[in-house]
């Protein structure tokens, strides 16, 4: 169940992440209200996925997913640039978070 949470707090970190671009530096009321309960929910279901998971794994997935997926939705929906450099860095983000998982 711990990986399940650890998922959906991580899907909920792209969700925050873009919301908060949204905001438009908070002055925007729903996208800021969206990415205030996001952020709740990501934090608590990382708590709760670190009842049982190793703090290094835990953190370190939570954060790959949520900066590879913000960084696709940026890709995909919000007209962000995708140069060999940006493809590089999320490589190298998600290979770490594969070693931390299998280490």
């Amino acid at each position: 169940m711990s990986w399940i949470f650890l998922l959906f707090a991580g899907l909920l970190e792209i969700v925050w992440a873009v919301a908060m671009k949204q905001s438009a530096g908070f002055t925007r009321l729903w996208p800021t209200g969206v990415m205030g309960g996001a952020m709740l929910g990501s934090f608590g279901l990382l708590a709760l996925a670190m009842r049982s998971l190793p703090l290094g794994t835990a953190y370190v997935l939570w954060t790959g997913i949520g900066a590879v997926g913000a960084f696709l939705v940026g890709v995909m929906f919000l007209g962000e640039a995708l140069t060999p450099l940006r493809v590089i860095a999320a490589t190298l983000i998600v290979s770490g978070m594969v070693a931390m998982k299998l280490a």
